[in-house]
């Protein structure tokens, strides 16, 4: 009994820290290579794009969530880093209320884990402006690039499809599909980070069996 209520206890805290980095399963390495070199891409990404989506909490997921005061929504905030073709190469799982711009030493030093130093350039909304997050990811070799909404007439614009950004933005529409994913269930962060790869690996391996194969 006792060392089943300390274990529960020790879930408990660790619920309550509210951050979880996954590093990136052998499996989805080879669907992601696999699907670039028969897309005519080499093996390994030149250049990313970063981004998060704010998921919404439930009771189950309280302990872990934050406020996102820019989205109005309590919740999980999932950061990830995608290539070209959309394909997710880190996750990292923190509150809705840490800025996206603080974690980019992270996920840039996850990106040059899993691609062997390869990437150089990411993509970045105007969420990841200023000196800290452009200093964070020259340190591990990659040059942030703000891709700007651009100037329109009135205050509202409306829907602007941005160069590059938009590809990430249609890899969380893939997420959006798994019910699993479409709000936060979990306890803990790690699992939210795990279910994501699992998603992108579940995505990767039904397109590769639609993609021509040269012999």
């Amino acid at each position: 009994m006792i060392s089943r209520a300390g274990k529960r206890s020790t879930s408990r805290r660790n619920a309550g820290c509210g951050r979880a980095a996954l590093k990136r399963w052998p499996m989805t390495c080879a669907c992601s290579c696999g699907w670039r070199l028969a897309a005519g891409r080499p093996g390994q990404p030149s250049a990313v794009i970063l981004d998060a989506r704010t998921v919404q909490s439930t009771p189950e997921s309280g302990a872990h969530a934050g406020y996102d005061g820019h989205k109005r929504r309590k919740g999980a905030k999932v950061h990830v880093a995608v290539d070209t073709l959309g394909q997710l190469l880190a996750a990292l799982v923190t509150p809705a209320s840490d800025q996206e711009r603080a974690q980019v030493a992270e996920l840039a030093e996850q990106v040059q884990a899993v691609t062997g130093d390869n990437v150089e350039l990411a993509y970045v909304d105007q969420g990841y402006t200023g000196t800290e997050p452009a200093e964070a990811a020259a340190a591990h070799g990659i040059q942030l690039e703000v891709i700007r909404l651009p100037e329109a007439q009135g205050p509202r614009p409306g829907f602007v499809l941005l160069p590059k950004r938009w590809v990430v933005e249609r890899s969380f529409a893939w997420l959006a599909r798994f019910r699993r994913l479409a709000r936060d269930y979990e306890r803990l962060p790690q699992t939210v980070a795990g279910l994501t790869f699992l998603a992108f690996t579940c995505l990767m391996l039904s397109q590769l069996i639609h993609l021509p194969f040269s012999s």
